[in-house]
């Protein structure tokens, strides 16, 4: 399939439709990757000008159905069990098994799970110390297929590459040459759509004990990144934390949250009462 031209001009103005629908910021240069991926969209759709192809997602009564299509396939999925792990395992017996331990239900929020292995990761690590059961997980992404391939616990086998020996056979299953994660553990987390650039959707203010947001804010420009931090930050109950990827900092965003070590892995703490 050939590449339309994409001229600097309506790359600017499908660029910033793109951001203020899902938050991804695409500069000159990206012009060649999203030249090609909008020009198979725009050619299945009909347009064999990607100006024109602007106009129908801006302004066509069918547009915006489109413009969730394109988002849809512009979205990174690159993930895996147990990926960076040390944090996870910070998390669950550091900050969610102390909890248990003192009565209390916390509620973990992992944004923008993509096909949910990051989620379930966390279910298996909440699992092995026998309090899955004590934990509330919730699981989001902007993707809806990407939310229905994890509510199936159908995963391939590149989602494998960092699995520990154990896993395999008590949690998860091959079958038929593809990882299936028990439908116990899938079952455990409330997943949900959800888009990051919406923080009117976010859960309710002060109802997360810890927010697990990771490899995301990398694709936004500052100021998206800084309105979903902090609506993030709204949602975590005082003392709650806010984990992100290991190549992400917050400290240029001026966030109301405190940066704290332990073992390793790095959190940001919201004030306690």
């Amino acid at each position: 399939m050939s590449t339309l031209p994409l001229s600097p001009q309506v790359l600017a103005i499908l660029a910033m439709l793109i951001e203020q629908r899902a938050g991804l910021h695409y500069g000159l240069e990206d012009r060649e990757l999203l030249a090609e991926k909008l020009s198979t969209r725009a050619i299945d759709a009909g347009f064999d000008s990607l100006l024109d192809y602007y106009y129908f997602l801006r302004y066509d009564p069918k547009g915006t159905e489109a413009l969730d299509a394109l988002v849809e396939a512009l979205l990174v999925h690159e993930t895996y069990f147990f990926r960076e792990p040390q944090a996870l395992e910070v998390l669950v017996d550091e900050l969610l098994v102390p909890q248990v331990r003192a009565g209390r239900r916390p509620r973990v929020w992992c944004a923008a799970c993509s096909t949910g292995e990051e989620p379930l990761t966390l279910a298996m690590l909440l699992d092995a110390r026998g309090v899955l059961g004590d934990v509330s997980l919730l699981a989001t992404d902007l993707s809806a297929r990407a939310l229905e391939r994890a509510r199936t616990g159908e995963h391939n086998l590149r989602c494998m590459r960092a699995l520990p020996q154990g896993v395999e056979g008590r949690w998860l299953d091959v079958v038929n040459g593809r990882p299936r994660v028990r439908p116990e553990l899938v079952a455990a987390v409330e997943w949900r759509q959800l888009n990051l650039v919406d923080t009117a959707d976010f859960p309710p203010p002060e109802s997360c004990d810890a927010v697990l947001c990771r490899n995301v804010l990398i694709y936004f420009q500052d100021a998206t990144a800084r309105r979903v931090v902090d609506g993030i930050t709204r949602t975590l109950k005082p003392g709650g934390h806010l984990l992100v990827g290991t190549s992400e900092s917050l400290m240029r965003f001026g966030t109301a949250l405190r940066c704290e070590e332990r073992r390793g892995a790095f959190f940001y703490g919201k004030a306690g009462p």
